[in-house]
């Protein structure tokens, strides 16, 4: 039996939110729906999470003792990542002190992080399918896993053209590249360097999958009526990339059922190794029947923001309730789509026009995240439309961002 308290009392259940942007923004809403007290914390001030958390907190969240301290000062009973800058070794070290639980599991934080832990657990322990790749720590290593190396007698095959290079550490696409040929790589080495959220010159190269969509399969770990942590599955979400960033998403996407089944093995292969208890984001690409991991993030994910006008439990409120110990519904409400608000300009505390004329297209929605300072190609808002078929969504979707025009105050 699950007990909660009641915010703001000695017998408050009291949750910590590492990263507070419009997903954690979200993941707070729906803790304190359930009566839970909320601490939000960020890089910082006023972070979106921040404006509607019980408390805010502004730290380096990659600082060690900085974080120690907080969590020491606040004592939650959750911490819950929502990015990837965290000093993940002081989480371990406070989980196995008895201090706290991390959510799911401060390993499974650790090795989430960045794309080094992860891949090598997918590819090299678990043996899944991934694209071939390699760890570069400089340029010289980047040009030498791409085209290959000359050493010894029979050298070393390289990764070839196309191929994507990525910081082993960013997050939302950033620092994200494909390179077509040898006059890509210093451009995509620097992009790179500029894009990763920690600066420590290490980036994976990946050989360039020939895929017909990806996915982002939902993943959900909750407490079962047994008392145990059962598996669960939210419909697909296809989504579209630009330069590593997503920019639209649609649920349910349609799959071949064997391709299905392949997704889920796979993703309930990651996640049963990662442990813990939430929602995991597991992106997979897909050709044919064939499947292969990419990513995964231990907490929810930005194409899932299409949960809010899609699913009987957005993908937020299922997190929630699932670190909780609560039970949980994966089921599919209708179809919908989601499509992204970008700043446009580079300026602190704009406004948005059009927000009316964006809500009067049939059956939609919008989510302004209030980030208080703009960047040209920064997310500040998502459109949301629910429809009848997916086509109809993802076209009202696209019609209402179009309409909401951010500009300097």
């Amino acid at each position: 039996m699950t007990t909660l308290g009641t915010p703001l009392s000695p017998h408050a259940t009291k949750v910590m939110l590492l990263g507070s942007g419009e997903l954690g923004k979200e993941v707070l809403i729906a803790l304190q729906r359930l009566g839970v007290e909320t601490i939000a914390v960020d890089r910082y001030e006023h972070a979106p999470g921040q404006q509607v958390a019980h408390h805010a907190r502004t730290i380096v969240m990659s600082d060690p003792l900085q974080l120690k301290a907080l969590v020491e000062a606040e004592r939650p009973h959750l911490v819950v990542p929502e990015i990837e800058a965290i000093a993940t070794p002081m989480l371990e070290e406070l989980e196995a002190a008895g201090t706290v639980r991390v959510i799911p599991t401060a390993r499974a934080a650790r090795l989430t992080m960045d794309r080094e832990g992860i891949r090598v657990l997918a590819a090299e322990t678990l043996g899944l399918p991934t694209s071939p790749y390699q760890f570069c720590d400089s340029l010289a290593e980047l040009k030498s896993a791409i085209e290959g190396s000359a050493d010894g007698n029979a050298g070393r095959p390289g990764i070839g053209y196309p191929c994507i290079v990525k910081p082993v550490m960013s997050s939302s696409g950033k620092g994200q590249s494909k390179i077509d040929g040898p006059e890509d790589i210093q451009k995509a080495w620097d992009y790179a360097m500029a894009g990763g959220r920690v600066s420590h010159g290490r980036v994976i190269v990946e050989g360039f999958i020939d895929f017909d969509y990806e996915i982002t399969q939902l993943t959900v770990r909750a407490i079962g009526a047994s008392g145990q942590v059962e598996t669960h599955f939210c419909d697909p979400i296809g989504h579209v990339q630009v330069a590593g960033d997503y920019v639209e998403s649609w649920q349910p996407h349609p799959m071949q059922p064997a391709a299905l089944a392949e997704s889920r093995r796979i993703a309930q292969a990651v996640t049963d190794n990662l442990g813990g208890q939430g929602l995991f984001g597991v992106e997979l690409f897909v050709k044919g029947d064939q499947v292969w991991f990419s990513e995964v993030s231990p907490r929810p994910h930005d194409t899932g923001l299409v949960t809010l006008c899609t699913q009987h439990q957005s993908e937020f409120e299922l997190h929630a309730r699932a670190i909780l110990g609560l039970p949980v519904d994966t089921s599919l409400r209708n179809p919908g789509a989601s499509a992204v608000i970008y700043g446009g300009v580079d300026a602190q505390g704009i406004v948005f026009d059009g927000v009316d004329e964006a809500l009067r297209v049939p059956g939609t929605d919008l989510r302004l995240f209030g980030k208080p300072e703009s960047f040209t190609k920064r997310r500040m808002g998502v459109a949301l439309a629910r429809a009848t078929d997916i086509d109809t969504a993802r076209d009202n979707a696209k019609l209402a961002a179009s309409k909401v025009r951010p500009r300097k105050a």
